[in-house]
């Protein structure tokens, strides 16, 4: 099989304004005392509403404006909208309250023009916003669009993980990823869980992804389920269970099929399952 290491793209004109722009978001974040909210409808009103920058407020209370207009204005601040996870029993209205309006910038700028899919500079915005979201996020975190969250602060994140499209973190009841991490497009990875009782009924469990496991595309990963080091949960396969280290688990409800090749010999890779 082909080794194919990504290519390098040639410079671009915006990069030094792209780069000053991240780093100022960055600098305005550091401050403690920071108005977090105030900086998600400014950053949000520049991108989406620029004419209405310098009078934002006057424009909302615009009688003279279509009311989906100010409702769009409105919404730019994110003391103006409702987030699901608000919604949850267990959520802690503090810590919530206080990383709402990055995750609330997080998913507005992917539906913006200069957000979409424009991969590095979403890339380094998102970095810096998780350094701010996550209870910890090590370095050369890179997320790509459409990733959501339930809390944001019980994630726990190592160095180089990599996170791809369209991938829910439900981290309700917190999720450890270690380092070299890499989530695929289309995964979910669960932390709680409903009674097939009653739906009210929730338990909430920490899943933890160790060092250097792969989650690939479209896969599930349930509340409470440890994936151990170098462990892989293939394409479609709903890990219910833990997964042993180095090996690969696939299906409804995932079962090992094989031991990675360079796997170190372990008593627990079971002789039944053959390196191959």
């Amino acid at each position: 099989m082909a080794i194919l290491p990504l290519r390098k793209i040639p410079p671009r004109s915006c990069e030094g304004l792209a780069k000053e722009w991240v780093q100022e978001i960055g600098e305005k974040l550091n401050d403690p005392n920071a108005d977090r909210a105030r900086i998600c409808r400014e950053v949000l009103c520049d991108l989406t509403f620029p004419e209405f920058s310098a009078s934002w407020e006057t424009a909302c209370s615009d009688p003279k404006l279509s009311r989906p207009t100010r409702l769009a204005l409105l919404a730019l601040d994110p003391r103006n909208v409702t987030l699901e996870p608000e919604y949850y029993a267990e959520c802690d209205d503090q810590r919530f309250q206080r990383v709402k309006p990055l995750l609330w910038l997080w998913y507005s700028f992917d539906r913006t023009v200069v957000g979409g899919q424009n991969v590095e500079l979403g890339v380094s915005l998102r970095r810096v916003l998780a350094q701010h979201i996550f209870k910890r996020c090590g370095e050369n975190f890179k997320a790509f669009h459409n990733v959501e969250f339930s809390f944001g602060y019980n994630m726990e994140v190592g160095d180089n993980v990599v996170v791809h499209r369209n991938v829910l973190l439900d981290d309700r009841g917190g999720i450890i990823m270690g380092n070299g991490v890499s989530v695929s497009d289309y995964a979910n990875i669960y932390s709680h869980t409903h009674s097939i009782v009653d739906q009210k009924d929730v338990t909430d469990a920490v899943t933890r992804l160790d060092d250097g496991v792969r989650i690939t595309y479209h896969a599930t990963v349930l509340a409470g389920v440890h994936v151990a080091e170098e462990g892989m949960v293939g394409a479609m396969a709903v890990a219910t269970k833990d997964v042993r280290p180095y090996h690969v688990y696939v299906g409804i409800p995932a079962k090992s099929v094989r031991v990675k090749p360079n796997a170190p010999v372990m008593e627990d890779n079971l002789t039944t399952v053959k390196r191959r």
